[in-house]
């Protein structure tokens, strides 16, 4: 070294490089200024040699070199790359280092707890193993030359990798379908990660704490659960896989099929993992039930008119399934109670029946082979009107909703209409009192009840035919004549009226008066319904008639002393005729002729006349103002002697056929005499004519 006394201020280091210290000109020199003594120089190569000269620097310059002296630097330290392949060992590796013929490679815990672990090798990596996890290691390596001396070292350090976690328990909530997954920590852990796999899907969480949890996951579902610790070297193998089922999923595909008899067969899909389902029915009156199976149906008792509300649950070890679609069943409305259908009018059925649960909505229906009566409505009674007669209806009240339609089953009645009206077809006169009423109709197993209605009262006559006759009708009488048809299934529409007229009564009453000897008078009670009478007296020798519209009647041209039959035609207004016939009349015997009076002794009379018969017995009467006589010869005598009549008066004498009552005919003529005396005896009978009086 070369050393400049004053002033020295600074000295300048010289190295020459020179490879493997040959006596070759040096590669290159290094220059470094120092202050102070021992000095540095930098940025020198290893394991190369070096020439050092030592000059000193001040303000004045530069002083000459010193003496060169000769020196190697070490060999470098090998650049390590550690990892930790497992948890118990860290692996080693590094490039050559120029000129080193060997290595020297440590590992020690950073916390000085153990022992060291050193190996010499030539190789270039190196595996330590038998280590704790988790655990920082310090490595130190460097390489020697030929001659055995060291090079700079290398120091890292090293964290092996965790230890996978024990003791993995897997907790899962079917609430919310997650899973909380713990586990022992692992020493030297710094994170975990936890992976659920099923099939491609995967799920993972990662954590700095001991537990994990793993959301959504997926119903019916069978996943592997693993954690894996990590840390700065790397991560754990993963634990042994620990099977997670989760809850089985809803059951989809909910049918439900009822029968006849009520009953209610639920049906759903099988899910993957579920062990046995729980079905549940709520009915909307708050009724619950349920079913426990590990099949996929189950049967309910089901009534009409309910809406059910259906859950199916599936169930395993996890819990209980999700709430899957809630299935709505309504079950058919009930059929209607109390059923009535009358028959209130011939061609009008009543139907009637009471409320029913479920029912919106009412459609009676009555149907024949001829067609099909419709009704709806949402009261309970329903009037099905227009129906044809003599039918047989079957008659069905079918309860509607929206959410089910109409209820099929319910039962149904049969009702006949009443029979068909009548048509009267002809009215027949058989007798004075009995009509024939004849009729068209097409009713079966009907009867017929004919009424005459009079202002007198009804008639009546039944038949099962197609015609009736009505007795004892009262004469003179105007009726309406109608007919109807009665069966079991009701009574018809009455046909139309007929009027009918019943010919007049014959008067109860008939009297024939003689007026005169050829002049009757006939005079009767009056007959119903009778405006016009003609009567006739009928005999060998002629007849007499008359017609009035009075109750009596003079008949002339009388014969006297004749046989009669006497009849009578009582005529209505609109020409209906009654022939009455009465007991036979017998005119009085003529009026004798040729009366005369003759005085018979001192104080008797004798009257005479000419019998117009000889079986005829006569009445002779004489009449004055001193006493009336008289007298009846037997039957065949024409004279009758008075004695003891007396004298000085006028007498009226008549001489008339004696009836069978012996009674006395005053239309005979009457003849007046005067009868005087001679002395106190009858003197002279002088005929004074006829008399002039009225003779009724």
């Amino acid at each position: 070294m070369l050393y400049k006394q004053k002033p020295l201020t600074r000295m300048e280091l010289l190295w020459q490089k020179h490879r493997l210290c040959n006596q070759q000109d040096g590669d290159s020199c290094i220059e470094t200024v120092v202050t102070k003594s021992p000095g540095t120089v930098m940025g020198l190569e290893p394991a190369t040699c070096y020439r050092i000269t030592i000059r000193s620097v001040n303000a004045g310059g530069k002083s000459r070199p010193s003496p060169s002296r000769k020196t190697t630097t070490v060999l470098s330290a090998p650049i390590l790359s550690v990892s930790s392949p497992s948890y118990d060992s860290i692996a080693v590796s590094w490039k050559a280092v120029y000129m080193a013929v060997g290595f020297s490679v440590s590992l020690m815990r950073s916390d000085g707890l153990g022992r060291m672990l050193k190996q010499n090798t030539t190789n270039t990596s190196f595996i330590f193993s038998n280590l704790d996890p988790g655990t920082l290691y310090t490595i130190k390596a460097y390489a020697w030359n030929a001659n055995g001396l060291p090079g700079d070292d290398f120091t890292y350090n090293q964290r092996t990798s965790p230890k996978a976690p024990a003791d993995v328990q897997v907790a899962f909530n079917s609430g919310v379908l997650r899973a909380i997954v713990s586990w022992m920590p692992a020493e030297g852990a710094l994170t975990y990660s936890v992976t659920a796999s099923s099939g491609l899907l995967k799920l993972k969480c990662n954590t700095t704490s001991s537990s994990c949890i793993i959301p959504s996951l997926q119903c019916g579902s069978e996943y592997s659960v693993s954690v894996t610790a990590h840390n700065d070297a790397g991560s754990s193998n993963p634990t042994d896989a620990v099977s997670l089922k989760t809850i089985p999923c809803a059951p989809g595909n909910i049918s439900t099929e009822e029968d006849e008899h009520g009953n209610l067969l639920v049906s759903w899909s099988r899910v993957n993992f579920g062990h046995y389902y729980v079905v549940f029915v709520k009915s909307d009156d708050g009724l619950e039930v349920y079913c426990n199976t590990s099949h996929t149906q189950c049967h309910f008792q089901s009534d009409c008119g309910f809406t059910y509300f259906i859950s199916v649950f599936a169930y395993n070890k996890a819990g209980q399934s999700p709430l899957g679609d809630v299935f709505n069943y309504t079950t058919a409305p009930c059929c209607p109670s109390n059923f009535r259908a009358v028959l209130v009018s011939s061609d009008t059925v009543e139907v009637s029946w009471s409320p029913v649960r479920g029912a919106e909505m009412y459609e009676t229906k009555a149907a024949s082979w001829r067609g099909t009566v419709l009704c709806n409505d949402t009261a309970t009674a329903c009037t099905l009107s227009a129906l044809r007669c003599n039918t047989r209806y079957n008659v069905t009240v079918y309860s509607f909703s929206e959410a089910r339609g109409s209820n099929t089953s319910c039962a149904s009645k049969y009702v006949a209409t009443a029979p068909c009206s009548p048509e009267i077809k002809n009215i027949s006169k058989e007798a004075l009192s009995v009509i024939s009423v004849h009729w068209q109709s097409n009713n079966e197993e009907a009867t017929y009840i004919v009424t005459a209605r009079g202002e007198t009262g009804l008639w009546h006559c039944t038949s099962s035919g197609n015609s009736c006759t009505l007795i004892n009708l009262p004469c003179g009488s105007a009726f309406s004549v109608s007919v109807i048809a009665r069966s079991p299934a009701g009574q018809s529409l009455p046909s139309y009226s007929v009027p009918l007229e019943t010919a007049p009564c014959c008067p109860n009453d008939l009297t024939l008066t003689q007026v005169t000897q050829s002049v009757t008078n006939i005079s009767w009670s009056i007959g119903m319904g009778a405006q016009t009478y003609a009567t006739t007296l009928e005999s060998p020798k002629g007849q007499a008639k008359c017609r009035t519209l009075k109750n009596y009647c003079l008949l002339g041209c009388i014969t006297c002393g004749t046989n009669y039959t006497v009849s009578l035609k009582a005529i209505s207004e609109t020409g209906l005729t009654s022939y009455c016939t009465y007991q036979g009349y017998s005119s009085s015997a003529c009026c004798p002729s040729g009366v005369k009076l003759y005085r018979l002794g001192n104080n008797g009379i004798r009257v005479y006349w000419r019998a117009s018969e000889e079986t005829i017995s006569y009445i002779t009467d004489l009449c004055g103002s001193k006493g009336n006589f008289t007298c009846t010869p037997s039957s065949g005598v024409s004279y009758c002697d008075i004695t003891e009549i007396p004298c000085g008066d006028v007498y009226t004498v008549v001489v008339s056929p004696a009836t069978d009552k012996r009674l006395k005919l005053t239309f005979c003529p009457k003849k007046i005499y005067s009868v005087t005396c001679s002395g106190s005896s009858v003197g002279m009978v002088i005929y004074r004519g006829k008399s002039s009086a009225e003779h009724v």
